[in-house]
């Protein structure tokens, strides 16, 4: 063998595998990094036994370890010289392989551990079991470190069984010893059990991952929709702003064309009449040029021949006068057209309240998250009376018609369209378009039901009774069980039976709640669908003197 080989070998720790670093060396003689002994031993600190990894010598108490400094110089000597690592050798056992038991020395890794034995073997020391007759009926396992946490401690025997009792498992003399009476089974039969508790836990989030699948294809649905109703939104409504633009862009071309025509056949007109004036201003200074010359002639025979011909020019003053109207010309005008504005801006403002306010009512599906406990359910609580005229003949209503109860004889109500005529059926009479949650105090069989007004009242079975048709939703509860019913396909539901229904109901998400209600909330069934029309609640009683009322 290569002396470099072999000095590699001499030179590294058998727990790292690599070349000393600060070695110590115990008092069996065996060196290791001081890092890695002191790693293996805190370990050990609760068997309070510290043992070597080598040659197995225990040490009590813990050893107090020092470098070993002739070895520490020797091994930076051999590095100077160029010494390195040893090579990975994959028969030897590194810090995370299963060693073999039997090696002394450096030891190699496990092949296969015995579960008689309860001790690992590498190739070598595994050959007796192969081969010596007794030895052969061993159970020879795949070696693994979490095999050793499988032996008992106290009786150094595989633990094959499990105690019910104190849920741990323990090996055949622990149930004869400690845990005698207890109520013990095989591992293998209590892994069997545990495995159907798995698999029914893993067909649970597997439903739930199902269903989250669902939820998240529903938002993304509903994220498509939204951008897709704001995008039309957004359109239409730059459509009609543009639209309305542009009547004021023609409106106001209109009003400037009509002041600019009138204004020019107003001028026209002044202009006109104040040519024809300057006309007649220039004629009468003519005149009284003329009759001024006549007034400083001093021929007394000349005046008196020249005057008739003149005395006509002076004639009589001409009494009409130019009159203008006291108007304020288009002042008006201005004023029709801030009216018009003040106008237009009051209908913007109204309008635009109204756009804004239905603009905020638009509530996306998660604006508000789905109550969780019931206090939080019961903030949605909302008073709901039943309406006698939809009430069948053979129920009585009471309590400030919150409460039905099944009778023998039929009452005495009037006729009425909206009354139920074929099943025991009564309606609330307030309309459900919100969120809204309530609770139903049952006893005997009663039917908690949802359903759209316009439900039949008389007819066939399944026009008329509450979950056989689309217009309807209903949890049946029975003394035993439930169901939920909707267009006549019945759905089991399990849960804890309670005297007491809760209903939530939001309209706008599509989402409507069953739950059993005693100390704690249980939920029963849970709808998503869409809503068209607002929902009443109701209630449908099959059995003499079986009741249901409206508690909270």
């Amino acid at each position: 063998m290569d002396q470099n080989l072999l000095d590699r070998e001499r030179f590294c720790c058998s727990i790292c595998q690599d070349l000393l670093k600060d070695p110590v060396t115990t008092s069996c003689g065996h060196s290791y990094c001081m890092n890695c002994i002191k790693s293996h031993w805190d370990g050990e600190d609760e068997k309070r036994d510290y043992s070597c990894l080598q040659c197995r010598q225990t040490f009590t108490p813990r050893p107090v370890l020092g470098i070993n400094t002739m070895l520490a110089d020797l091994v930076e000597e051999l590095k100077k010289t160029g010494l390195q690592a040893a090579p990975a050798d994959h028969c030897y056992a590194g810090p995370e392989d299963v060693a073999c038991d039997v090696c002394t020395g450096r030891k190699r890794k496990a092949d296969n551990f015995c579960l008689q034995c309860l001790a690992s073997y590498c190739e070598e020391h595994l050959q007796p079991h192969l081969e010596a007759a007794p030895l052969k009926k061993h159970k020879l396992v795949e070696p693994s470190k979490k095999l050793q946490e499988n032996v008992c401690s106290r009786h150094d025997e595989v633990m094959k069984m499990f105690c019910r009792t104190d849920q741990q498992s323990i090996c055949y003399l622990c149930s004869v010893d400690e845990h005698k009476g207890h109520d013990t089974v095989s591992a293998a039969t209590e892994r069997t059990e545990r495995q159907r508790e798995l698999e029914g836990s893993r067909l649970n989030i597997q439903q739930r991952i199902q269903d989250r699948e669902k939820d998240v294809k529903l938002l993304q649905q509903e994220v498509e929709a939204i951008n897709g109703s704001a995008d039309k939104a957004v359109e239409h409504s730059e459509e009609m702003f543009t639209e309305l633009i542009r009547l004021m862009e023609k409106r106001r071309s209109d009003v400037k064309q009509q002041v600019r025509s009138q204004q020019e056949t107003e001028v026209s007109r002044v202009k006109e009449l104040q040519e024809k004036l300057e006309q007649e201003i220039t004629e009468l200074k003519r005149r009284d040029a003329e009759l001024q010359k006549l007034a400083h002639t001093e021929d007394h025979n000349q005046f008196l021949q020249d005057y008739p011909s003149l005395s006509g020019l002076s004639g009589p003053a001409d009494p009409s006068r130019i009159k203008t109207r006291p108007l304020r010309y288009f002042e008006d005008v201005t004023a029709a057209v801030s009216g018009v504005r003040d106008k237009l801006q009051d209908v913007l403002r109204e309008g635009w309240t109204n756009i804004s306010q239905t603009v905020t009512e638009v509530d996306v599906l998660l604006s508000e998250p789905e109550p969780k406990t019931r206090a939080e359910f019961l903030k949605y609580s909302r008073d709901i009376t039943l309406d006698p005229n939809t009430a069948n003949k053979q129920l009585l209503l009471s309590d400030g018609n919150r409460k039905a109860t099944f009778m023998d004889h039929h009452q005495s109500y009037s006729s009425h369209p909206d009354r139920f005529t074929y099943k025991c059926q009564v309606l609330s009479g307030e309309g459900l378009t919100g969120r809204y949650y309530w609770e139903v105090e049952r006893r005997g069989g009663v039917y908690v039901a949802v359903t759209y007004k316009n439900i039949s009242r008389a007819g066939s079975f399944t026009k008329c009774l509450f979950g056989h048709n689309d217009k309807s939703w209903a949890l049946d509860c029975k003394k035993t069980c439930y169901n939920f019913l909707h267009n006549e396909l019945k759905t089991p539901v399990s849960g804890p039976q309670s005297s007491r229904v809760g209903v939530y109901l939001d309209h706008r998400a599509g989402i409507l709640s069953f739950y059993s209600v005693s100390e704690t909330m249980t939920l029963l069934h849970r709808v998503q669908t869409t809503f068209t029309q607002p929902l009443h609640a109701g209630l449908r009683i099959y059995s003499s003197g079986s009741s249901a009322e409206f508690v909270n």
